[in-house]
């Protein structure tokens, strides 16, 4: 990115060499540089930053092309005694791209350091900031990330099946920075900037204190908490992760969704798979929101026309747990207690001991019991011991999905428990052939938590309804959406297609004996609504997506934060009959979990509740 910053860029070096390398002809026009595996000479930059292991020059002669960085990092330890920030430079060195996997884009830097010359020292280093109509920029050139696409190769979807069609390593396309969000983070490739109004888009991104934020820019997918939320074609790369400070101190820890931190200076860089900043020091928190949200509004009449289904995705729930109170807490504060409640996620009695033991009534016992605590409803579990070891998750926890019901409202219609081998099926009626019974075929579900199909009635006999509750093949083995790899692999979606058709099937069958039957699919899909797996489901069940029917805004559509986004991979589908006076207010999700400080986290994942219409006629 071309930058006129001060008076280092009136200065010259006497006696250049006519073979001097610019630090744009290095970095060049594309991902790859063009100087790769060549020596240099005579490079000329100001040292803008200082790390553990190099430093970081910018070039006192710019040229005027958006897409060629204007600084680089020079690798190499021995040299960092040599130069101090505001020394005005000349080096020598060999050109190199260097990654650490091979999902990872290449970083372009100088290594072998050698020959370095102080011009002169005390120059004033100004960082680029990054806003709009951006004075410190040649032509005042608006620096605006841009909002929906990561890169000209995922074919307008970085979601887009099949994955993986080509590789940025491969391709080497050249830069374009207004339009493509991984190559302006490119074009800025080594460059110290200022971001300025920083948001946090979530709580810490791992342990080493990394954070994901988003500057004073325009943004897309702006949820009422501050957060972005991943939409149809839109996966929010307009932010950045903010990496280890370069001094060795500590980012803050503290931060929450929504959360103003003070302005961040550092040093754009690719690490480990996405771009980041690497502060100059640590990040602070500037003011915080408030943590807690509020209980939804949806509750149950305890009738036909008005019964309440909650969905919720506990994380590894044990009956040794410390978040069991907090969990029911959720349920009848927040939640409402509803009819029934789908859970994912429910772990075995002896937790995660590996010790053969897969029945998971003592764990939803002790669910129960904390939920009558709070609110003196009795509820009663329903769910099918899985096959040691055979569902996924951690080795002896054997996480299966699970409902609680609230016996003075519903009750299993003609229950037939089945077991982890018996395969479930619609007989004539419709109805199942056991109530409550896993739907599999042997492979679909394979190291899989298979789908718990049931039918309910109402205690008062006004109507029935079924349930299939579901938590399908994790993403396990996604690349980086800024990674090599273009579409990104988005791991187990072949998996989760053929999921969706045999889910999908079968509540079509319910449906192709009673067009009129009341049906609710919910739990964690492990997907988004507008990805391939989740449009099938919908296409061949014959459900609707409640956000839709509920008409929940696309922005607040989400369950979960993973890096820089808040998303939603936990739904609730229903049939045409069930979804027939639903309307504004009868389906949301209540953020109990992504809103919240680290220390009142009870779960990955945010509940949803709504309420719908099973009468029979």
């Amino acid at each position: 990115m071309a930058v006129l910053k001060n008076l280092v860029a009136a200065l010259s070096f006497a006696g250049a060499s006519a073979a001097a390398t610019t630090i744009a002809q290095i970095t060049g026009d594309k991902y790859l540089s063009p100087l790769n595996g060549t020596g240099v000479e005579d490079v000329a930059g100001l040292v803008t930053a200082k790390g553990p292991n190099g430093f970081w020059i910018r070039s006192p002669t710019p040229d005027k092309d958006d897409r060629t960085s204007e600084s680089v990092y020079v690798f190499g330890r021995n040299a960092l005694g040599n130069v101090t920030v505001g020394d005005l430079i000349s080096i020598n060195g060999n050109v190199t791209e260097y990654r650490t996997n091979d999902d990872y884009l290449y970083l372009t830097e100088i290594i072998n350091p050698r020959n370095i010359r102080v011009e002169s020292s005390g120059n004033t280093v100004t960082a680029v900031v990054l806003e709009g109509k951006t004075s410190g920029l040649i032509g005042k050139k608006d620096l605006q990330p841009p909002r929906e696409q990561f890169s000209g190769l995922d074919n307008g979807d970085v979601f887009a099946v099949p994955n993986e069609q080509s590789r940025v390593s491969e391709v080497n396309p050249r830069l374009d920075p207004k339009k493509y969000g991984m190559d302006f983070w490119e074009s800025l490739s080594g460059e110290l900037v200022t971001v300025k109004g920083v948001t946090a888009l979530g709580r810490q991104a791992n342990n080493f204190g990394d954070q994901w934020v988003r500057g004073n820019w325009k943004v897309s997918g702006q949820n009422s908490r501050g957060g972005l939320t991943v939409t149809n074609r839109d996966s929010n790369p307009e932010t950045i992760i903010i990496g280890a400070p370069l001094d060795g101190s500590e980012n803050t820890n503290e931060t929450k969704l929504g959360d103003q931190l003070e302005d961040i200076t550092g040093v754009v860089q690719y690490v480990f798979g996405f771009y980041a900043i690497l502060p100059t020091t640590g990040t602070k928190v500037k003011s915080s929101q408030e943590a807690i949200p509020p209980p939804s509004s949806i509750s149950s009449n305890g009738r036909c026309n008005g019964l309440t289904f909650g969905s919720y995705n506990i994380e590894n729930f044990a009956p040794n747990n410390s978040r069991v109170s907090l969990v029911a807490e959720h349920i009848v504060d927040y939640l409402n207690t509803p009819s029934v409640m789908f859970l994912q996620e429910v772990q075995d009695n002896s937790g995660e001991t590996n010790n053969g033991v897969t029945n998971a009534n003592l764990t939803l016992a002790s669910l129960a019991q904390a939920v009558s605590d709070i609110s003196g409803i009795d509820y009663l579990s329903v769910s099918v011991d899985p096959v040691n070891n055979q569902d996924g998750g951690v080795p002896g926890g054997n996480i299966q999905t699970a409902y609680l019901y609230n016996p003075l409202e519903v009750r299993l219609r003609d229950p037939n428990p089945g077991t982890a081998t018996d395969v479930n099926e619609v007989v004539a009626g419709p109805a199942l052939r056991f109530n409550p019974g896993r739907i599999d075929d042997g492979t679909t579900f394979s190291n899989s938590r298979k789908p718990l199909a049931a039918h309910w009635e109402l205690v008062d006999g006004s109507g029935t309804f079924f349930t299939v509750n579901n938590h399908w093949t994790s993403k396990g083995g996604s690349s980086s959406l800024q990674g090599d790899p273009r579409p990104p692999v988005n791991g187990g979606v072949d998996r989760r297609s053929q999921q969706a058709e045999l889910t999908g099937s079968f509540i079509a069958e319910i449906l192709a004996q009673d067009k009129n039957a009341a049906v609710i699919a919910a739990g964690d899909f492990n997907e988004f609504a507008v990805v391939e797996p989740l449009r099938r489901f919908v296409e061949v069940s014959g459900l609707r997506d409640l956000d839709v029917v509920g008409k929940v805004p696309e922005n607040e559509r989400y369950t979960y934060t993973f890096g820089a986004s808040q998303q939603q991979l936990d739904h609730m589908y229903a049939s045409s009959w069930a979804t027939r006076r639903v309307g504004r207010g009868d389906f949301e999700h209540v953020h109990v979990n992504t809103w919240v400080a680290e220390e009142d986290v009870a779960s990955d994942h945010d509940p949803s509740v709504a309420r719908l219409n099973v009468c029979s006629r």
